[in-house]
């Protein structure tokens, strides 16, 4: 990086991983040399160099202070203009870093041959993760970060124990599962603050944790496992990295399978039945089947037997169409304060949702919070 002034980096803002790498090249160290002394390959480190060079590309000018008497420099600094691209690349090199050092979990033995015919929908929708209540504020129940990580794994339990025998299960996790998105405990859109328990730190660590052994009950279970973490209002963000650093984590375990797509609407084929997942924030029951249907028009055109899951409303809808059969999901998660004033109540419950590759929907199972949780 010698044919550029190294000053114009001064004011710039760098990942941690980026800085060092920044403060080696001041020291006057080729990438190679980095790359040995990180432990990196060389084109790693190439492709954060790129992303500083971008950064820099993007200054925009410099501004100086002066004594309106002397004239004097009293400061200079700066002024930099980031494009939408370069922040995309950004985003993309620091989750590309941080990936590469995310620990491998190990492959494990497939279970016995259960029902090649079969595939199970455990359908997971606003779980609010992080959701902090009071009883006698939402005549609902009380609520923490602790209880709702509880009741997840618990439900997860009861779940597979009692869904069908089948080779097949899909995680279709359809959004909202955080109930804040970054430090500040806002939504993202609006700034509408939320009641939260907890640091942002701890609801991370919480929601890795217990999606973690979630996917290991299904594991021992299940010969594959097809997982979705769906774009939605609450946490937009955290579903991008909750899928990168699954799909990451579990590169090594061939038996399951993390849907990376960034569209908002999903699809899964598995033989004549076409599933269907977004969380419904963008389209509702009533308009979003032709959606499907040409966003996905192979899929949907090869299939017999059309299916879509949306959440977001807390509440129960379904509609069959000409299309497909459209259903609106509950949530697990009990009001907070902003929904009980608002009047918005609903039952609690989720589904496991049982289809035969060739005859579409032939079971279902609902579970409620106090069936399996009493805490």
């Amino acid at each position: 990086m010698t044919d550029w002034n190294m000053s114009i980096f001064d004011d710039i803002v760098l990942s941690s991983g980026q800085q060092v790498i920044m403060n080696m090249l001041r020291d006057g160290k080729t990438q190679a040399e980095i790359a040995k002394e990180l432990g990196k390959a060389k084109g790693t480190i190439g492709n954060q160099v790129k992303v500083i060079r971008q950064k820099a590309a993007t200054t925009s000018g410099t501004s100086i202070l002066q004594d309106p008497n002397t004239g004097e420099k009293k400061l200079i600094w700066v002024k930099n203009k980031y494009s939408e691209d370069a922040k995309a690349r950004l985003n993309q090199s620091i989750l590309e870093e941080i990936k590469s050092s995310l620990p491998k979990i190990k492959p494990s033995k497939a279970p016995k041959k259960a029902n090649s015919e079969l595939m199970n929908c455990f359908v997971i929708t606003d779980f609010h993760l992080g959701l902090l209540a009071h009883k006698e504020e939402t005549h609902d129940a009380d609520w923490d970060l602790k209880k709702g990580e509880q009741l997840l794994y618990d439900w997860f339990i009861a779940a597979i124990e009692s869904a069908p025998n089948a080779d097949y299960a899909v995680f279709a996790q359809m959004g909202d599962f955080m109930h804040w998105d970054g430090l500040d405990a806002v939504t993202p859109a609006s700034k509408h603050v939320l009641d939260a328990d907890s640091r942002f730190h701890k609801l991370v660590r919480a929601a890795i944790r217990v999606i973690r052994r979630i996917i290991t009950e299904l594991l021992k279970q299940y010969k594959h496992v097809y997982c979705y973490m769906m774009d939605a209002n609450h946490d937009p963000a955290s579903g991008v990295w909750l899928r990168e650093f699954l799909s990451a984590m579990y590169e090594d375990e061939k038996r399951i399978t993390v849907d990376l797509n960034p569209n908002p609407y999903a699809c899964l084929e598995f033989g004549k039945v076409a599933l269907f997942f977004h969380h419904g924030h963008k389209r509702k029951v009533a308009n979003i089947d032709t959606v499907f249907a040409g966003m996905y028009r192979d899929v949907f055109g090869r299939t017999k037997h059309s299916y879509a899951h949306l959440g977001h409303l807390h509440s129960v809808e379904a509609k069959e169409t000409n299309l497909m059969i459209v259903e609106q999901h509950r949530t697990l998660a009990p009001a907070d304060a902003y929904a009980a004033r608002g009047g918005w109540i609903s039952g609690r419950d989720a589904k496991v949702i049982t289809y035969h590759h060739e005859f579409g929907e032939v079971a279902r199972l609902t579970i409620s919070p106090d069936m399996v949780y009493n805490g």
